[in-house]
């Protein structure tokens, strides 16, 4: 009976029951989007830094990460790779050879990170394939083929089957160099990696630098799952304690602050959104409490306790919240699924975004545990905004309240 009363009262006044309804629904519309929209940016960087960049594990000579000093290399990488590549959730396993080395064309000079890498091998543990541009990915049988990012190729002023020169140390610590074609041209979501990263032939550069064909500075490991990165991680440490071994999370600090720090930013957004909301509540019930004194008072003069009072008044308020939050999750809710699938270009901030590794192409991820959370937030919201209207109705005097025109 109460609730049936409760609900009668929040439609007497249609347009201003009508108004809050629609600002709760637009507040937390603008939360379920803004979670969404920001946990699929966060997604495409992590899963850019794993699957473009780095890969899910590494393995080096703990002496290379910390100068990469092109002497620190693992001798027996062959045996190596063979033994990973039969671990559980192991993907793909690749070695590589990386040198920090001079390019230059007939236009300009920078500094790179070479990667020799075998083309086939490579393409387990790394998508670079796919972001082909312009030529493939070291497909030709030509020697000494490289590959190169487009931001690289822009400030070489070079272009496809373009000649450029490295030039880098050998492995008894000479300065050496040689002439390579382009062969292929890609573009990732990160301009800095286009333009410090250049791809060639393992074979190639063990044959300039005078290295063994089973030696390498890196594996590159790729896991099945994200989340059995750590898992993995633990096994080949086990195994090879002589070398330094660490996850994407460890190689890419970054990446797990990003989850971290995400995480925190969007409990607090909601929470801001939720505040901002309880306070238009608070003084909508304020006015419906203060234009029904009389009433009020004459419920109390026949025998309403407090306490009816109060949940009569909690329960208006929670219809109104709940029925905005309600239509607010479900139109963010199906809004996210859809831009899930289309996605989301913000081809005008293109560069900007790229300069910073992420995406323009974005697309929303809604997750459970988040519509849970702002569900659970609209419902304390309307509690809360409850308070203080129903504490000044519980403060009537009776008889005063009838006498109230």
């Amino acid at each position: 009976m109460l609730g049936v009363l409760s609900w009668k009262n929040v439609w007497r006044n249609k347009l201003r029951s009508s108004t809050v309804i629609a600002a709760v629904a637009l507040g937390v519309f603008a939360g379920v989007f803004m979670i969404a929209f920001m946990n699929g940016m966060v997604d495409a960087r992590l899963q850019a830094i794993i699957h473009t960049e780095i890969s899910s594990v590494q393995m080096h000579n703990p002496d290379f990460l910390a100068n990469s000093d092109f002497s620190s290399r693992i001798p027996d990488a062959d045996n190596v790779v063979q033994w990973v590549s039969k671990v559980d959730h192991i993907k793909g396993v690749s070695k590589r050879l990386v040198i920090t080395s001079m390019i230059a064309s007939a236009e300009a000079n920078t500094g790179v990170k070479i990667l020799g890498v075998m083309p086939d091998i490579e393409r387990t543990v790394t998508n670079i394939g796919d972001k082909m541009i312009e030529g493939s990915f070291l497909k030709s049988n030509r020697k000494n083929a490289i590959v190169i990012g487009k931001k690289l190729a822009e400030k070489l002023k070079v272009g496809l089957n373009k000649k450029v020169v490295i030039t880098l140390q050998d492995a008894q610590m000479n300065i050496t160099g040689g002439a390579f074609r382009v062969v292929g041209i890609f573009e990732t979501d990160n301009s800095m990696f286009d333009e410090m990263t250049v791809f060639t032939r393992y074979n190639d550069l063990c044959t300039l630098t005078g290295l063994k064909t089973t030696e390498a500075h890196e594996i590159a490991v790729l896991v099945d799952k994200d989340s059995n990165s750590g898992i993995v991680t633990n096994v080949l440490k086990f195994n090879y304690p002589e070398l330094d071994i660490q996850d994407w999370t460890q190689l890419s600090p970054e990446a797990g602050y990003l989850i971290s720090a995400m995480n925190q930013y969007l409990y607090i957004f909601v929470l801001v959104i939720m505040l901002a909301l309880c306070f238009g509540i608070i003084n909508t019930m304020l006015m419906a409490v203060l234009e029904r004194v009389k009433e009020l008072g004459m419920l109390m003069a026949i025998g309403m306790n407090k306490v009816r009072i109060f949940l009569m008044l909690m329960l208006e308020t929670l219809y109104l919240s709940i029925t905005g939050g309600f239509i607010g999750i479900i139109c963010g809710y199906l809004l996210c699924r859809y831009l899930e699938k289309a996605g989301l270009n913000l081809y005008f901030w293109e560069e900007a975004y790229k300069s910073i590794g992420y995406s323009s192409m974005i697309y929303p991820k809604i997750e459970l545990n988040m519509i849970v959370y702002t569900a659970l937030m609209v419902v304390l919201t309307g509690i809360f905004s409850t308070l203080y209207p129903a504490y000044k109705a519980l403060k009537l005097n009776p008889a005063d309240a009838t006498r109230t025109k």
